[in-house]
């Protein structure tokens, strides 16, 4: 008797010791359901083929730093001209004006308003260091 208590215990405690298999991990199924009705099928958007046309400027104006610059275009089909400007140092106006006909390129006129003004140069004054420190004597 103690012998069939010996291997039924055997047998219980192999039972025990044998490893499961890891339990498996499958996703939820959809709670939904696929519309009835199809998805309407979407086609690249078409665009009719228009030329080009518009007109743009801009300009600026600052006495404090002395900004003066501009410029405009036109274009209509593949006929562009504009004409920008620009305040230079020396005190003249550059002015560029310019026009693009089609195949024929970029051609542009450069014309200068004013007269070139070069004011004598006045240098800054120049920086002396303050005089060395000579430490007095101090007696008790």
């Amino acid at each position: 008797m103690f012998t069939k208590v010996l291997v039924l215990g055997s047998l219980v405690a192999a039972a025990l010791a044998r490893p499961e298999p890891p339990p498996s991990y499958a996703p939820p199924a959809p709670a939904y359901s696929p519309p009835a009705h199809p998805r309407p099928a979407y086609g690249a958007p078409s665009y009719p083929d228009t030329p080009p046309q518009y007109n743009a400027q801009f300009a600026v104006k600052d006495d404090y730093s002395g900004n003066d610059f501009g410029h405009q275009e036109s274009r209509d089909n593949y006929d562009t001209k504009g004409t920008y400007y620009v305040q230079l140092p020396d005190g003249r106006l550059q002015k560029v004006t310019y026009y693009v006909n089609g195949d024929s390129g970029y051609v542009a006129e450069v014309s200068y308003e004013g007269e070139a003004q070069y004011p004598a140069y006045q240098p800054a004054p120049a920086y002396k260091p303050a005089p060395a420190y000579q430490p007095a004597p101090a007696y008790a």
